[in-house]
């Protein structure tokens, strides 16, 4: 069972729906693993072996009487622990919120749970999910599964839904990204993850860090997995009036082309060297070389137009707008000495403090002027090519988390508004996960499903996976 582990939903669907494989037998290898593997990988705050169960039970008990929900029922999924399930623990990685348990159920998980997913318990994450690094200083950092001899960061502020992911203790995972929580911990970890628009997914029954660009939004092993959940997730909320700012096209898995070339007629942009804010090392540029490439032979149009985004600038934006909100809602901790909460997340919410009234709403203006910029600039463009990360997994010791490597190619999709599809790109020298990413048109996340689904038929860095102690060379 420990290669069905890593199979992508689509696969696992498949066995299900043929009785090939029993979501009960599926769920205990997950839960097997977790206990075999999650002593070291800590990707998991809460774990719910009963809950799991018994949700597996009916998924099974449905199946048998041919009344399963759809692809989603009886699979095995990780919620990141700042999203509620009614009378189980929610900490949102902190232990200032220490014994606090959800009044009422994520109207996102809600919508997973009637899907038939099966949930086995809430990840790791960094406090309150401001931070890039994926450090936990106080209830433990997960550890990069790539490397066994070595706890290299995992990424954040999704961390445990990164590792869980990619180490086999899970299918896929719920995550968040306000600035790249959710693509940063997929690259770092070799998996797939989608950034929603803002407003696509509900986040009714979460804790929050920064009302203007929170998301909530799937991790997972392939593209379609991550177009699949998020289909489930998205839509209408009253319990949140953001999702009801206007009409948006549903996200699902692309259909298959019967053609060599599916990419015929897609438009995709690449981003000028001049304009990276942090230049790439060989093994990224390769990456990204061999990303066009493949676009190329699958029938994309590859551009290069004027380029009028500073992503540096806006990197810096997003830190103040994520500051200023975060510290607004959390200043009597930040500013308890006593509190346990940890140095590095305490000097970044401070860091909201000395702004201004004007500075924020000017800030906010940039933002505004910036989503209407990107749509315009991208309305003949399906999708804008970006570099994953600078660097890959570093490791946890000596590290200086002031610093905002992580974040340069990421944060820049919350301030315009995009959605993005963070995917696998292969691996460096030291065999640690490479990444890139495609930004796209609000509300098209579809669109970049398409792609990313086009580049995973012709790659299978999405399927490889680490291999554990415990498992064997």
């Amino acid at each position: 069972m420990d290669d069905v582990v890593f199979l992508p939903i689509e696969q696992l669907s498949g066995l299900l729906a043929q009785g090939q494989l029993g979501a009960e037998e599926l769920t205990r290898a997950y839960l097997a693993r977790i206990e075999r593997h999650d002593g070291e990988l800590r990707a998991y705050a809460q774990v719910h072996p009963e809950l799991a169960l018994a949700q597996a039970r009916c998924a099974d008990a449905r199946r048998r009487q041919g009344l399963a929900l759809g692809p989603l029922d009886g699979i095995p999924i990780a919620v990141k622990d700042l999203c509620g399930l009614a009378g189980q623990p929610m900490a949102a990685g902190s232990r200032t919120l220490a014994g606090r348990t959800a009044g009422s159920t994520a109207t996102a998980l809600q919508r997973l749970m009637q899907a038939g997913a099966v949930v086995l318990g809430s990840t790791q994450m960094v406090e309150y999910a401001f931070g890039a690094w994926g450090v936990n200083p106080l209830l433990g950092t997960p550890k990069n599964p790539w490397d066994r001899a070595v706890h290299r960061v995992p990424g954040g502020s999704s961390s445990g839904s990164g590792v869980a992911v990619a180490a086999g203790l899970a299918a896929a995972a719920i995550g968040s990204d306000t600035g790249g929580s959710i693509r940063t911990p997929s690259m770092l970890n070799g998996i797939t993850g989608l950034k929603v628009s803002a407003g696509r997914i509900s986040l009714a029954g979460c804790v929050d860090l920064c009302h203007t660009l929170d998301t909530l939004g799937p991790m997972a092993r392939s593209a379609w997995d991550a177009a699949l959940l998020a289909g489930v997730m998205a839509g209408p909320d009253p319990l949140d009036p953001r999702t009801l700012h206007r009409p948006q096209p549903a996200i699902a898995p692309a259909a298959p082309v019967p053609s060599a070339l599916p990419l015929a007629g897609v438009l995709v942009a690449t981003m000028p060297a001049a304009r990276h804010p942090y230049a790439l090392q060989p093994a990224f540029a390769r990456a990204y070389q061999e990303t066009v490439a493949h676009l190329q032979a699958l029938g994309a149009t590859l551009c290069e137009p004027e380029f009028p985004f500073d992503f540096r600038e806006m990197t810096d934006q997003v830190g103040q707008i994520i500051a200023c909100e975060g510290y607004a809602l959390y200043e009597a901790v930040v500013q308890d000495r006593g509190a346990p909460m940890g140095e590095a997340v305490r000097q970044r919410m401070l860091g909201g403090a000395a702004l201004a009234a004007r500075d924020y709403l000017r800030l906010q203006a940039a933002h505004r002027a910036a989503c209407a910029q990107w749509q315009a600039w991208m309305q003949d463009i399906d999708a804008l090519l970006v570099p994953g990360l600078p660097i890959t997994a570093v490791p946890l010791e000596g590290l200086d988390e002031s610093s905002t490597a992580l974040s340069l190619y990421t944060r820049p999709a919350n301030f315009l508004g995009a959605c993005a599809l963070a995917l696998p790109a292969g691996f460096d020298e030291a065999g640690l996960p490479l990444g890139v990413q495609l930004y796209g048109k609000p509300g098209d996340e579809s669109g970049l499903v398409r792609i990313g689904q086009a580049l995973q038929s012709a790659t299978d860095w999405h399927l490889r996976h680490p291999v554990l102690a415990l498992d064997g060379a």
